[in-house]
């Protein structure tokens, strides 16, 4: 069936659109295949509004208008639409019949299963071609660019066919001393296949992060030696090294009765478990959907605020993440030992807390082409089921199935370092923000598909564009970075005590008035920021620098205090 079977109706005239804060525009909408259209035409001027469909999460037909207008006269209908960013727009539009016929257009469209029906497979845009190497770096690079690794670590091709296991890149990084026949035995012991393999090395100490799904021992407490031998390979001379389960002693028991299990001190006899319970998939999502909810909530009463925003237990994902990450950390840098990181499938949290400790550890992933690196590696590469997690945000109506926002919550808590060290990472709010809208609706193929077996599959990398390294363009690169920045080699350790955990507005309040004056006057600070770092030259010393970050800081307060009042 083609696109364009799915438009019953393309345009329709005199459609009035509301936005919250804004006066209500009347015009031209029009459907395609990817896209909605709305055009305001006054006089010589025009203004249009341009929404990609797949950004659409709920359409809600009523008499009723979201906003408290009054509804106009005569035969009409009206729609409401929920995007995935959390933006909400009504569409008065005349003719009852155009309206069914504009919201059924737009249900077909927004929810296409086939990959290749995307639009960032029709995506061309001038300054981008599809020639050339697609992605910043691969497996390969990594290691070649990482010597320490060079030693005791090797780049193995064992799952080039993606047979071992189809989650995987088809290069990964073992133990130099475990061949491929001992990874695959290990692959058969591990749920999915995703058996232990490299995800960082530490530049001081030569420690490593190494992750993996849960072992399969079931309820006879089956046992895989090689599966043993690549673990004690990681530890080598060391005496000891940590495997920090992201289950409760009692999911973790459990889940042998299904057949998972965990590593037996038996036979991992130098590796201790520690068990940090962590909340995923359902739980996760209906999360979301309760602060959104809590978020949208119109009343002013502080106490059913404040009584939502508890009961939605977002913050408490942001703190179980950050904490655990820290724990990883506090193993490495601190101890002086290795860590194996797993849940259950070994795709979600794992690589939620195995890219923070990164983010705190490592210097390198505090710059812009270093964060994107460490998403692509350990999110894009690593098998993070991106299209069954993102599928829906906190408005739509169906039915749960996969959909879980881990992503959106690392970026969370990436913004909760940010805000903590505003002088450590040298990209800003803004990537954060840009992350958060691409990975539910792009023009790039980025985030498409759960892994790069599928996207190679689909041909992604053949037929679209990279969001990183489009993010990279020296003219694009610049509206994301942090003028404060100013690169430390130490680790970072962010606070996780509740009154250190703040809920992010500039995601979750972003389409109302307080974003939107807070945004007027984080920019005229950033600017003023920026103006006075750009004077002091390359010779600026570090109490300048502090005194527009305490100046900032100050703002941040003085905000919040109004915002209290």
């Amino acid at each position: 069936m083609e696109l364009s079977e799915h438009i019953k109706t393309a345009n329709v005239e005199d459609v009035t659109l509301r936005r919250p804060f804004h006066p209500a525009l009347r015009g031209t909408l029009c459907v395609t295949s990817h896209h909605l259209l709305f055009s305001d035409r006054k006089d010589e001027a025009s203004w249009q509004l341009l929404i990609l469909l797949k950004n659409i999460d709920a359409i809600e037909k009523s008499v009723e208008n979201l906003f408290g207008y009054p509804r106009a006269v005569g035969s009409s209908g009206t729609i409401t639409i929920k995007c995935k960013d959390l933006l909400v727009l009504q569409l008065e539009i005349p003719g009852m019949e155009e309206c069914l016929n504009i919201a059924s257009s737009i249900e077909a469209l927004s929810s296409l299963e086939s990959v290749t029906e995307m639009y960032p497979f029709f995506y061309r845009p001038s300054h981008l071609t599809l020639n050339g190497p697609w992605g910043l770096s691969s497996t390969e690079q990594y290691y070649k660019q990482t010597e320490r690794l060079w030693d005791r670590w090797r780049v193995s091709t064992v799952n080039s066919d993606y047979s071992v296991c189809p989650s995987y890149p088809s290069a990964v990084i073992v133990p130099r001393e475990v061949d491929d026949d001992k990874l695959i035995h290990s692959a058969r012991f591990r749920q999915g296949g995703r058996f232990p393999v490299l995800s960082y090395c530490h530049h001081r100490n030569g420690m490593v992060i190494m992750r993996s799904s849960q072992p399969l021992t079931g309820a006879n407490k089956k046992r895989c030696k090689e599966d043993e031998l690549l673990l004690q390979a990681v530890i080598d001379g060391s005496e000891l090294g940590y495997i920090i389960d992201l289950r409760s002693a009692q999911q973790a028991q459990q889940a042998r009765m299904t057949g998972g299990g965990f590593e037996s001190k038996s036979f991992y006899s130098h590796w201790k478990r520690i068990h940090r319970h962590h909340e995923r998939g359902k739980v996760v999502q209906e999360s979301l959907i309760k602060l959104v909810e809590a978020c949208s909530d119109p009343s002013h009463s502080v106490d059913r605020w404040l009584s939502k925003l508890e009961n939605s237990k977002w913050l408490s994902h942001v703190h179980s993440a950050l904490s655990t990450a820290g724990l990883v950390v506090e193993c490495v840098e601190r101890d002086g030992h290795s860590v194996l990181v797993h849940g259950s499938e070994g795709t979600d949290n794992t690589l939620l807390v195995s890219s923070l400790a990164q983010l705190i550890l490592d210097p390198a992933s505090r710059t812009v082409t270093g964060f994107l690196c460490l998403l692509e590696r350990e999110w894009i590469q690593a098998g993070h089921p991106f299209q069954q997690r993102c599928a829906h945000s906190a408005y739509s109506h169906a039915r749960l199935k996969q959909e879980c926002p881990i992503f959106l919550l690392l970026l969370d808590c990436v913004w909760q370092v940010w805000r903590q060290f505003p002088l450590a990472l040298e990209f800003s709010e803004a990537l954060l923000l840009r992350l958060a809208q691409e990975v539910y609706a792009s023009n790039y193929g980025t985030f498409l598909c759960n892994s790069e077996q599928e996207r190679c599959a689909a041909g992604v990398k053949e037929n679209t564009h990279c969001l990183f390294q489009s993010l990279l363009r020296p003219d694009i690169e610049e509206q994301y970075l942090n003028p404060l920045y100013e690169p430390t080699d130490l680790a970072i350790w962010p606070s996780v005590h509740p009154q250190s955990l703040q809920l992010w507005t500039g995601l979750f309040l972003r389409w109302t008035e307080y974003a939107q004056n807070m945004e007027e006057a984080r920019e005229e600070v950033w600017s003023i920021v920026k103006e006075h770092h750009e004077q002091a030259g390359p010779d600026r010393t570090n109490n300048t620098l502090s005194t527009h970050c305490d100046t900032l800081t100050s703002f941040e307060n003085l905000m919040d205090e109004l915002t209290i009042l």
